[in-house]
Order: C-alpha cells, then structure tokens, then sequence
C-alpha cells in the first residue's frame, strides 16, 4: 500500500511522554489524556507516498506535529484518536507536519522551517529563564547558520525537546533581525528536557 501524499509514520518508542525513568523507578509525570504536551512528537518514517516532496526514506526519524499520535476525548468523553489513526503504531501524517528529519545521524529541519535554543537570561531581576524572541540555531535551514543568533516574531515558536534539549521551531519567514555570532550568549537547557 502507497499513498499519494501521506507519509506512514510510526511513534519512535511510544505515543506519549508521559513517564520518565530516574535510578531504576518508573515516574508518571502527567495522567491527563487531553495535555498534548505529552504527546510524543519523535516517529519513524515506515513508508513513502508517491509524491515525496520532502525526500524522505523509509527509516528516517522524524519531528511531527503533536496531534499526530494523540489520544483525545470528543464532547460524550469518548477516547479518540487523532485523525492521522490507520492502525496501531501506523499513523498517516501530511507532508505538512513534519519539521525535521535526522538522517546519517544529523538533524535537518524541512523547508521553511529552523529550529533554535533558547538564550539565558542572566538579568538579576528577571521573571524568566530565557530571553524573549531570540535564539541560537541548532538546526539551520538555507541561509541560515548552526550556532547564528537570531530575533523572531512573537508567536510563532513551537517548542519541543530533540535529544534531551529543549528548542524552538520557527517558520524561517519569521526571522526578524539576524545577530550573527555572538560569544557572549549563554544558551538555556532546563534540566527537565535532558533524557535520564
């Protein structure tokens, strides 16, 4: 079976975040079905459709969108799921949600989009840990360089944890303002998003 524009994806280890293991013991970190923020958004590309835009190849891991292998509950309190659903562990997904694929060991982010950490912020009074709307490319697209800073619009990060790091993934037609490479950036990883 090929599709004609539907990648056949499946969830890399599982359909949720929700557990983490610490020395041995098993924590549940979230019992909600509805929070999509534990909704895994790490797959593997099992099958190609005909039109394969994104030049992607069967065994490729991939970024997807988070309602991808997510479990919801419709208005009678139902268990769903997504629309993506063909059978267990294979989910068709639009070319549209995927972000980023890694192949040969290296992340690439698809066209249009680039994925950035966030920069600490080391004001003494500051609220936050990161600095608003800037960020150092991790995974560059064209035109744009690994380890860049650069400004965006608000709004338009989506953030998501690759390889126990925490980054944002940005339309590259939001990059505001390019800052080019400055040492003096320290690049914020808060401890949560690191794999045990």
């Amino acid at each position: 079976m090929q599709s004609i524009y539907n990648f056949m994806v499946s969830p890399y280890a599982k359909r949720t975040t929700s557990e983490k293991e610490i020395n041995g013991v098993t924590l549940l970190l979230n019992t909600e079905l509805q929070n999509h923020l534990y909704t895994s958004r790490h797959g593997v590309v099992k099958a190609i459709p005909k039109v394969n835009d994104l030049g992607l190849l069967p065994g490729d891991e991939v970024i997807v969108h988070h309602n991808v292998f997510r479990r919801f509950r419709d208005v009678r309190g139902a268990e769903k799921n997504s629309r993506s659903y063909y059978e267990e562990d294979k989910y068709f997904v639009y070319p549209d949600q995927i972000y980023a694929f890694k192949r040969d060991g290296e992340w690439k982010p698809v066209a249009g989009f680039i994925f950035v950490k966030p920069m600490l912020d080391e004001h003494m009074f500051s609220e936050h840990n990161e600095l608003p709307l800037i960020g150092k490319v991790k995974y560059a697209y064209e035109g744009f360089e690994s380890g860049e800073l650069i400004g965006f619009t608000p709004g338009t990060e989506y953030e998501f944890n690759i390889e126990g790091e925490k980054v944002y993934r940005v339309p590259a037609n939001r990059i505001t303002i390019k800052y080019g490479h400055q040492a003096s950036e320290k690049e914020y990883n808060p401890s949560w998003s690191q794999s045990s």
